[in-house]
């Protein structure tokens, strides 16, 4: 389509700020960004639509405006809910470099103008394959008839020939094609999400072209609106720019069955149209999670200010019904920390710093937290769903669903609030009576998701499990938080009443910190471990930490590098096997005979007896921390 075509239509909303004799210029495709340099997600024709907030002062329209032509854009359009009228900076900036520029009426959201252009781009590039995207589009929209992407799966298929899946960023199936063939394995979807991330982390433009079991995957990011141009004065506050790490960790993916590489344009353009009318049904689905969201940042506001048990508990009557449907009793609940940092944002921690700031936390600013809540308020309250805080919630309302569940549906029993730059899960868990596990269990594997028994988060007593929680997820999210950025979680204990839910805040929030002392990009800790001595150890310093693990293993790893003798080995196993003999001895396939000269060589090359529990225990701990 033709520039000059977006001023023909009203329902637009838009108005020329300057460019008119480049009106004939083609638009290939739309994006909405509010970046400083979104050069990386640009590859040149696109209507760029923007909320301002890369904008800081008047000296960042000129280089935002050079990076856009450098792109190849072919026009940019400034909404006007953040700042009123378009600066009269950007209108200049604009006019230098010969780039058209539109204002956005605030009345107007960007999505209503990204499916316009999509469905318009689509139909004159292609008649045929319009016709599929204006399918896509009545599939999509809510009502009886509506499918949503499962049914702009199948249409890519039995239209297009095209195998399709649509993936969380945590590597769960959100949608896929009910014909055609075999469902995606699980440990396929996490691994092409792990691919689709690490290659967005590197800046590679997609589509991204990976082979994973002989079998070649384009895959391409599917991004929500970041920003809506419709807003009420009270929600023009400005808001920090969105970190693109923090972007990257919150695309959904589509995953298609082929090589895009050689397509011609007009089909690239119809699947960049077709993950632009998903995000549509992205932003659809994060705006029914308002509710949600809203009920759990009621309930934490009132845990932390110390209100009434009573008080509280009629909250959690409200939350109840909203979050498990049909389940007449209370029922308990347990609650989930996480938190995303980034390396630059800390310093380059290393692990003793991390567990000296780790320690801190627990005296953090009050003040410092109220301020980072407000600005991401801000942010929410603008359709963003960026910032720490934000992100962390996103990534944890799908962390807590089963990566064996498919669908947006399994997450709306997941309320999830933000505070401080950390997420807080609301979970609910059926309140059993004797003798129904069985139903329990059931009730939690098609509710509760990442409580799904099948996933192994869920012991039959104890609720979500952090080791479950953390393998379900870890790979993926790895892969997109690359070398400099960081997730912890931490995981409470169930508790019955509304009595107990701020003791379950703390522990959960104290498990978090215990995950954050340890290394590793993404890891999560347990309310098990806060009676133990793991939670000890990861705040012990690192000269420390390796005086002691160097006086009693470093003569045993340089005997056994000298002799083979394996002694670091059976010594492990011996503790392991609790000093038993004859279980150590089998498990190793070792003579007794040979084991307790093993031993005898260890206590001769330490000093120590390993009859004695404190040496016993020394060579526990020496080992847990080596």
């Amino acid at each position: 389509m033709r520039l000059r075509a977006l001023l023909d239509t009203d329902a637009l909303g838009l108005k020329l700020l300057g460019g008119e004799q480049e009106l004939d210029r083609a638009v290939r495709g739309v994006m909405t960004t509010d970046l400083r340099d979104p050069s990386r997600y640009l590859s040149g024709g696109e209507l760029v639509l923007t909320g301002l907030a890369w904008r800081r002062d008047a000296a960042d329209s000129e280089p935002f405006v050079r990076i856009l032509v450098r792109a190849g854009v072919a026009a940019l359009a400034a909404g006007e809910a953040e700042l009123g009228d378009v600066p009269e900076d950007l209108v200049l900036a604009c006019a230098r470099h010969r780039l058209p520029l539109f204002a956005v009426n605030e009345s107007v959201a960007f999505a209503t103008v990204t499916e316009h252009v999509v469905r318009q781009v689509s139909g004159e590039r292609a008649g045929d394959l319009a016709a599929v995207v204006d399918r896509h589009r009545r599939m999509m929209t809510s009502g009886p008839a509506g499918g949503g992407p499962d049914v702009v799966l199948d249409l890519l298929g039995s239209d297009l020939d095209l195998r399709a899946w649509l993936l969380s960023p945590a590597g769960r199936l959100i949608a896929g094609p009910k014909v055609g063939g075999p469902a995606l394995p699980a440990d396929l979807c996490v691994r092409l999400v792990a691919e689709h991330l690490a290659a967005a982390r590197s800046g590679r433009r997609g589509p991204h072209r990976v082979e994973l079991d002989g079998t070649t995957y384009s895959l391409f990011p599917v991004r929500g609106g970041t920003h809506r141009s419709g807003l009420g004065a009270a929600e023009r506050a400005p808001q920090a720019a969105p970190d693109p790490r923090e972007a990257v960790l919150s695309d959904w993916l589509l995953a298609v069955e082929t090589d895009a590489g050689d397509w011609p344009e007009e089909r690239l353009d119809l699947l960049h149209g077709v993950t632009q009318l998903i995000a549509v049904e992205r932003d659809r689905r994060d705006a029914a999670r308002t509710v949600r969201r809203r009920l759990a940042q009621e309930v934490l506001e009132l845990v932390q200010t110390g209100a009434p048990p009573a008080e509280v508990a009629a909250r959690l009557r409200v939350a109840a019904p909203v979050l498990l449907p049909g389940v007449g009793v209370a029922p308990h609940w347990q609650v989930v920390v996480a938190r995303v940092e980034w390396e630059d944002r800390d310093g380059g921690l290393d692990r003793e710093e991390r567990a000296d700031r780790a320690g801190r936390e627990d005296r953090a600013d009050r003040a410092e937290r109220q301020t980072r809540d407000e600005r991401e308020a801000r942010n929410e309250g603008d359709g963003g769903r960026y910032g720490p805080g934000l992100v962390a919630q996103s990534l944890l309302e799908e962390i807590l669903v089963d990566p064996l569940s498919t669908g947006p549906g399994p997450s709306d029993r997941i309320a999830v609030a933000h505070a401080g730059g950390e997420a807080i899960a609301l979970v609910p868990l059926p309140a059993v009576a004797g003798g129904h596990e069985d139903a329990r269990s059931g009730i939690l594997a098609s509710q509760s998701g990442a409580l799904a028994s099948q996933a192994g988060a869920l012991a039959s007593q104890s609720g979500i499990l952090a080791d479950a929680l953390l393998a379900a997820v870890r790979d993926p999210l790895a892969a997109g938080l690359g070398e400099d950025g960081r997730l912890t979680l931490g995981v409470s204990a169930a508790v019955h009443s509304a009595e107990g839910l701020r003791g379950a805040l703390e522990e959960a929030r104290h498990a978090r910190r215990v995950a954050a002392a340890r290394p590793g990009s993404v890891c999560a800790a347990g309310h098990q471990e806060l009676a133990s001595h793991v939670l000890l150890l990861p705040f012990v310093p690192d000269d420390v930490r390796r005086a002691f693990t160097a006086r009693l293993l470093d003569p045993l790893r340089e005997y056994d590098r000298r002799h083979r003798a394996e002694l670091i080995p059976t010594l492990e196993a011996f503790l392991d096997c609790d000093g038993s003999w004859t279980r150590c001895a089998t498990r190793l396939h070792l003579h007794v005979n040979t084991l307790r000269y093993r031993v005898g060589r260890i206590e001769q090359l330490t000093g120590r007896d390993l009859s004695r529990l404190e040496d016993k225990l020394d060579f526990f701990l020496a080992l847990r921390m080596s």
